[in-house]
């Protein structure tokens, strides 16, 4: 059920590294690349000290920090280039106004950044919604008195953003419509599409939370619900390639309070006997809900087989079916032969 609408906003602010990008992944590949040079390993203890920082002032930390002899213009200039491979060309075409680190003097926590986003947009910021990943950024943004979303980057953290408005799990969890916003026209029968991506790997244990047919793998994927297709390439009691209907969390199960990531998919198919160690083979193509919490087993029981009634229906719309022709299952099959 849809909450009520909260202070109506006029335009969003998304915050690129953490955010719509994964640039922690990328600052951590270019410089282990780059800090060989001077013969020195990045460890990764500048990535707090960065976060939401301009690019010279993040240049100016990993200079001091790794000692290295050169400016931290220098260092700008060098490591630059190596960041183009990692976006997509055209991304900027997306937006109204794009405001980069470089163009204003302070980084986050200073407003500075958001308030000069406000103004290409002509818009107030009492009237901005802005997502955001990290505490600087959401400091921020609350300076210059915006709506805040946060999305934290890091798991098990949301009790740190007691300043935002509201914290989500992941930004297929937006919904404008909250703020006053158009909602988003793409949901059909409970479910999100997504681009599809692919998972796979051995069965290594039974939860039996729900079904006798839960089970888990480590994983490291964003916390999710999301509905499936799965190729089971199972030992000599089941056929090779067979495709089930699956449903499945991605996360670390808040109710099971659990200390890994994991993927726990459940088959919406009723076998005979277990299959643990058998290769499950999975394409992923669509969305239902976030991971939450419940006030008892049954209650997450009865979500589990809700989340199961939603995916059996929706995955026979043409939209989903098509993905019984799959590339991905047929090498996968023709590999087993």
């Amino acid at each position: 059920m849809m909450n009520s609408i909260r202070k109506p906003v006029s335009c969003v602010i998304l915050d690129l590294d953490g955010t719509l990008v994964n640039t922690d992944g990328i600052v951590s590949e270019v410089l282990k690349v780059y800090l060989v040079k001077y013969e020195k390993k990045w460890d990764g203890r500048e990535a707090q000290k960065i976060i939401g920082k301009t690019p010279i002032e993040a240049a100016a930390a990993i200079v001091e920090d790794y000692g290295l002899p050169l400016s931290k213009e220098d260092l700008l200039s060098e490591i630059s280039p190596m960041f183009s491979d990692h976006y997509h060309p055209t991304w900027k075409e997306s937006f109204a106004a794009i405001v980069a680190g470089d163009e204003v003097k302070a980084g986050k926590p200073s407003p500075e950044m958001f308030l000069e986003a406000a103004k290409r947009l002509s818009v107030d910021p009492s009237e901005c919604l802005v997502i955001e990943d990290s505490l600087p950024g959401v400091a921020a943004a609350k300076a210059a008195d915006m709506e805040v979303v946060a999305v934290p980057s890091l798991p098990k953290q949301s009790h740190l953003y007691t300043a935002v408005d509201e914290v989500i799990n992941s930004l297929l969890d937006l919904r404008p419509e909250k703020w006053g916003l158009p909602p988003f026209d793409d949901w059909i029968d409970g479910t999100l599409p997504l681009e599809p991506w692919h998972i796979g790997g051995p069965v290594i244990k039974g939860y039996g939370r729900g079904s006798k047919l839960i089970y888990q793998w480590k994983g490291m994927h964003p916390s999710s619900q999301n509905i499936l297709r799965a190729c089971i390439l199972v030992g000599p009691n089941y056929q090779r390639g067979v495709l089930y209907k699956m449903v499945m969390s991605i996360g670390w199960n808040p109710y099971f309070d659990n200390t890994e990531k994991t993927i726990e998919p459940w088959l919406l198919h009723k076998f005979d006997e277990d299959f643990y160690g058998e290769e499950l083979h999975l394409v992923i193509v669509g969305y239902i809900r976030p991971e939450a919490n419940f006030p008892s087993l049954e209650s997450l029981i009865a979500k589990i087989h809700e989340d199961g009634k939603i995916a059996e229906n929706a995955l026979e719309l043409p939209l989903y079916a098509k993905y019984k022709d799959e590339t991905y299952f047929k090498s996968i099959h023709n590999s087993h032969l």
